[in-house]
């Protein structure tokens, strides 16, 4: 503790271990520490009893649900896009190498109380149940018209100036039903809500793009998203793991740990006594008490079953997108599914969770919609937590805080917030041209 390091960093959630990664692979020396005994902070992998033990202390699972280490159940369960950033920040740091993944077997939507496959393609537009024979075909040449899309090459803009076009006015000129725009909007291009329909199109169009390049990415697949075998728990250690290599330093158990202050600046941390300091410090929102609000709520059900979610062809992982029109609310609900397929449960045991941003005063029952998919539930554990965001970038006071973790079901918000955490702390964009990093960053 007794040394001086270029970066602290406070958390090993997920966030802050890639960050810490990063900034060894940059050449930094970096402390990384945790008041936790265990890797992963908020987004953690537990064990059945270590489930039990957080849900309700003292009881003991029962033995219907089988051993306590086939389980690895994330807190923050999240699909990956497999051509999304996260993938590209693997790939870039060779991280990817500490993991091995497993294609997920689908992703839904909920459209008129029915759970149905997204189509993400001219051709699956064309089979879909969700829309009928015309829309089909206006479907069908929206998706032509995103999938052809370049932004380098005019010819392919149809006169659409999508820059500065609204969302919009781009489903009006194909003509397409408000179902259509709901599951677009929402289970292929991601948005949260509907704000982004009176922003400019091309970031939709790009997140559309990306959605069917990840379906595309690896032939048979059913679904754009991986996902890593025994959990997510893997990904803060493999990032550990990158951090070591380039010299960084771990410290778990520390439960006291406490950030040091010098003319409203961070300048290090202090445990037990002794103090380690820094040029910056990096963590997340629970070790930086009045540098940061709450932004919302989330409220998230873990459920265990005894049998896949029904409407989904028997899959063994699964995602389900309800929009927030179809559930009248302001909001979309997730539900996550995963199973013995990625090592995350025993054989025949899958694990579902549904989530969504509180709207009311009784969180629970916004959960109902998920819920009533996923059949005869075995087991069920909720709870709510709170979403906090920095006050300041951390320029002035050298104190770099991450967000919490929002309801969605997959990472692209996540990764979208550790790019922006690495850029305000390093003034530059990660660079992910290179596979190099060292040398990328050095150019």
């Amino acid at each position: 503790m007794d040394e001086t390091y270029d970066a602290i960093v406070l958390g090993t959630g997920l966030k802050e271990c890639i960050i810490s990664g990063l900034l060894s692979v940059d050449g930094l020396k970096v402390l990384h520490i945790d008041r936790n005994n265990y890797y992963g902070g908020a987004s953690a992998s537990l064990n059945l009893n270590q489930l039990y033990e957080r849900f309700c202390p003292g009881q003991t699972p029962p033995k219907s649900l089988g051993p306590s280490r086939d389980y690895n159940v994330d807190m923050v369960p999240k699909f990956i896009l497999s051509g999304g950033e996260l993938v590209r920040v693997l790939v870039h740091t060779d991280v990817v190498k500490y993991l091995e993944f497993k294609a997920v077997d689908g992703s839904f939507v909920l459209n008129k109380g029915r759970v149905e496959k997204v189509p993400a393609t001219d051709y699956e537009a064309l089979r879909s149940p969700l829309m009928g024979l015309f829309e089909k075909r206006r479907a069908r040449s929206f998706f032509i018209f995103v999938q052809d899309y370049d932004e380098a090459n005019p010819t392919t803009h149809k006169g659409y100036d999508l820059r500065s076009m609204p969302m919009a006015a781009l489903y009006k000129e194909y003509g397409l039903d408000p179902m259509t725009v709901d599951f677009i909007g929402h289970a292929l291009a991601l948005h949260r809500d509907d704000s982004y329909m009176m922003e400019p199109a091309l970031p939709t169009v790009l997140k559309i793009k990306l959605y069917h390049d990840s379906l595309t990415r690896f032939a048979g697949v059913l679904s754009p998203y991986i996902y890593p075998l025994y959990g997510l728990g893997e990904l803060p250690q493999a990032f550990a793991r990158l951090s070591a290599v380039y010299g960084g330093t771990y410290m778990l158990s520390k439960p006291d740990v406490e950030v040091v202050w010098e003319d409203g600046k961070a300048v290090g941390v202090r445990s037990e006594g002794e103090t380690a300091r820094a040029k910056l410090v990096v963590g997340d929102p629970s070790y930086f008490p009045g540098k940061v609000r709450k932004t919302s709520s989330v409220v998230r059900a873990v459920c265990l079953l005894s049998h896949p979610i029904p409407a989904t062809n028997n899959a063994a992982s699964v995602q389900i997108i309800l929009p927030q029109k179809q559930v009248n609310r302001k909001s979309d609900v997730y539900v996550f599914c995963c199973s013995y397929s990625h090592n995350v449960a025993p054989r025949y045991k899958w694990i579902a969770f549904v989530s969504t941003t509180i709207e009311t005063s009784n969180p629970e029952a916004e959960l109902a919609s998920g819920l009533a998919l996923l059949g005869q539930i075995d087991e069920k554990f909720t709870e709510v937590v709170d979403v906090l965001e920095p006050l300041a970038s951390g320029s002035q006071d050298r104190a770099f805080i991450s967000r919490g973790y929002d309801a969605t079901s997959h990472f692209e918000t996540t990764v979208e917030d550790v790019l922006e955490l690495y850029t305000r702390i390093t003034g530059r964009v990660l660079d992910l041209s290179s596979k190099d990093p060292v040398r990328a960053q050095a150019q």
